[in-house]
């Protein structure tokens, strides 16, 4: 599977599919120490006191991307991250538009208020059909490796996907340094690739990545953004981040060195540094 982005010649292989590894249902919390809570139709982890702070995971966002954040904001935020239904979804109605309504009922579920929204990759796209459609809800904006400004375009297959190889080469595409591209996450790309269900979802996710794209919902995005970028990325390139920039009226970009798609797994310490001098100046 190819992406081609609409503002740059760049293409990359299988972004969707790449960054669905760590997100089978049920998700398994590794390392981090943090109760996953159950009720009604939702699943989710919320931590800390104080105004909402929502993460949206990507394909590839399992809630342990994220543990950084959590242990740095719930010091001053109510940290939420709802476990999005990627692969329960039915796959006629599978699509980031669901995925917001889902956010919708999610944030109705618990009575929040308005919510600061960060999203990461698919997240990000998330977080932006949401704003469109719910701009009284959102407090502020922060997006990171975000989808939504991009052209897709691939086969019906994933090529190669027995060549266990060829899969690590691939996955290594998501970091600016490879050494990320551990056996475990090899290891659970190359499941996820060899399950026809999920690969359905993916490539369905995908095709709705295209259809809606979000450049000229932007402008009338009036809510404070924080874009935070890797350098290095080239699932979303720096062009992405320079249009998001330029479309957003209330926007702040803030780049990472030596970084690629998840800024906040391969830079925790500064993408929480960057985001909470945001918060401070924007008074949030």
């Amino acid at each position: 599977m190819f992406i081609w982005l609409s503002t740059a010649k760049v293409t990359c292989f299988w972004d969707f599919f790449l960054h669905s590894q760590r997100t089978n249902e049920p998700f398994q919390f590794r390392s981090m120490d943090f109760q996953l809570k159950e009720d009604k139709n939702f699943r989710y982890i919320e931590e800390g006191q104080g105004p909402p702070l929502v993460l949206l995971h990507g394909l590839f966002g399992a809630l342990s991307n994220f543990r950084e954040v959590i242990e740095y904001f719930s010091k001053t935020h109510t940290v939420v991250i709802p476990m999005l239904p990627l692969y329960t979804m039915p796959v006629l109605t599978t699509g980031v538009k669901t995925l917001a309504h889902f956010l919708r009922d999610f944030i109705k579920h618990k009575k929040y208020g308005k919510v600061n929204l960060l999203g990461n990759s698919l997240g990000g796209h998330v977080a932006l059909v949401f704003t469109k459609e719910h701009p009284e809800k959102v407090n502020s904006l922060i997006l990171t490796a975000s989808s939504g400004l991009y052209e897709n375009a691939f086969g019906n297959s994933f090529p190669r996907r027995e060549d266990k190889e060829f899969i690590r080469q691939k996955v290594a595409l998501t970091f600016f340094d490879p050494i990320h591209a551990n056996n475990e996450l090899v290891n659970e790309c190359f499941e996820i690739v060899n399950d026809r269900n999920r690969v359905l979802r993916i490539l369905a996710l995908a095709k709705s990545a295209i259809r809606h794209n979000m450049a000229k919902d932007l402008p009338a995005m009036k809510v404070p953004a924080c874009l935070i970028w890797g350098k290095n990325d080239t699932i979303t390139p720096p062009e992405v981040a320079i249009e998001f920039n330029q479309l957003l009226p209330q926007s702040t970009l803030y780049w990472i060195d030596e970084c690629g798609h998840a800024p906040m797994m391969e830079h925790p310490r500064l993408f929480n540094e960057l985001l909470a001098a945001w918060f401070k100046e924007k008074g949030l």
